[in-house]
């Protein structure tokens, strides 16, 4: 019987150790449970390196809540005779990340794990976002444990599973961000290949004095191009313009590479 790897990411932990516990039932399932982004990530590198990769994750939409505590969350196979202790870890580490954004880098990093969002209540804007992120469904936490199974399989067949009832507002939802990209792209061409250079290099989080230096500009020519840019971008500050272009598809402006006498140093990632 081909056995299914499951990772519950969630900061509740009674959720968490109920949720494992179940799942660790079924004859086919092996789970383990990490209570933060980071612990996750963490997770599935470990098991990736171990050539036991996880195919499915279910991730608490809400991720980033309270502490678990202590103790560990149960979970796994109970082949072994009772159900093993699996670590839950804390959600209050450096590095944090709410649950779409998990998702986002989940898909980056290992995209052929699934990804299923867990939510308390059926909002079509945030499981709009988790569609984007690489999600492949969008389940209630207090749907019935054969629901949860049915997902997770449907998932591993490339299926995607919503809510019937969301299926309208979702729709919806991603109409208007895709609407909101091809605006936001149409004003991202009227940038001169200059000021698109600027741009970048806002997104990447770079300040003026930066900016100048990779560019081999004045600050004073720099100062002129962020205001064109702002202007005609039809935005009044810098994070909104980060904003705007993020939607637009403008990635950060790549790490400038220096080599001195031997040692490699990376310039402009940082804010000046």
């Amino acid at each position: 019987m081909a056995r299914i790897r499951v990772l519950v990411v969630d900061d509740h932990r009674i959720f968490a150790e109920s949720l494992a516990a179940a799942l660790a039932a079924e004859p086919d399932v092996d789970v383990a449970a990490a209570g933060s982004g980071p612990a996750a990530l963490r997770a599935l590198e470990r098991a990736a390196a171990e050539a036991r990769p996880y195919d499915v994750i279910l991730v608490d939409a809400e991720l980033g809540g309270p502490a678990l505590g202590g103790a560990p969350a149960v979970g796994g196979s109970p082949a072994a005779g009772g159900v093993p202790a699996l670590p839950v870890h804390r959600p209050e580490e450096p590095g944090a990340v709410d649950g779409i954004s998990l998702v986002a880098q989940v898909r980056a990093a290992r995209p052929g794990v699934r990804s299923v969002v867990l939510a308390e209540k059926d909002d079509p804007r945030c499981a709009a976002r988790a569609l984007q992120a690489g999600a492949s469904g969008w389940v209630a936490k207090d749907c019935s444990l054969q629901r949860l199974l049915t997902v997770i399989r449907g998932v591993l067949r490339d299926e995607t599973h919503l809510p019937p009832a969301l299926l309208t507002g979702v729709l919806r939802e991603m109409t208007t961000a895709r609407k909101h990209r091809t605006e936001s792209e149409q004003l991202v061409e009227s940038l001169t290949p200059r000021e698109r250079e600027v741009l970048r290099c806002m997104v990447a989080g770079l300040g003026r004095k930066a900016v100048a230096e990779r560019l081999f500009l004045s600050p004073h020519t720099v100062r002129t191009h962020m205001q064109n840019v702002l202007g005609k971008l039809g935005v009044h500050s810098t994070l909104a313009a980060v904003a705007l272009a993020r939607r637009a598809g403008v990635g950060p402006a790549e790490p400038v590479t220096v080599r001195l006498a031997g040692d490699v140093v990376e310039r402009g990632s940082q804010l000046a």
